[in-house]
């Protein structure tokens, strides 16, 4: 269902991608439980230069480019065989579950966040 007759991609799956990345980074820096179900999604921007297809093997690569007051924003790449295919960003918010309003960065995770390097295999390259 995430590809059309031509075996090409649907343009979503990028954006999951991304997301299944940023699941990744959280959990690997051990905030996962925190953030799960309290980062809405608030921008979405994203540019396709070529088509995906099935079973294409790709690297995301996913970035906190910048830690504001009570949001975030991630520059994410998608890449084959070493060219860019997809390159966007995602901007989120962190909530409260039980209000649904904004709340600022605990600084514990602010640190996490942006001390992030996308080279580190075992911080946030997915």
């Amino acid at each position: 269902m995430d590809t059309d007759a031509a075996g090409i991609w649907h343009h979503a799956t990028a954006i999951r991608w991304t997301e299944e990345a940023e699941a990744e980074l959280h959990r690997r820096l051990g905030i996962v439980k925190e953030t799960f179900g309290a980062t809405p999604r608030v921008h979405l921007e994203f540019d396709f230069k070529f088509p995906l297809y099935f079973d294409d093997e790709v690297d995301i690569t996913l970035t906190v480019a910048t830690v504001g007051e009570t949001s975030l924003r991630y520059e994410a790449t998608v890449d084959r065989d070493g060219d860019r295919a997809v390159s966007g960003q995602l901007v989120i918010a962190l909530i409260d579950r039980g209000t649904g309003e904004t709340r600022p960065w605990p600084p514990h995770m602010r640190k996490l966040l942006e001390e992030s390097d996308p080279s580190d295999d075992n911080v946030n390259a997915i």
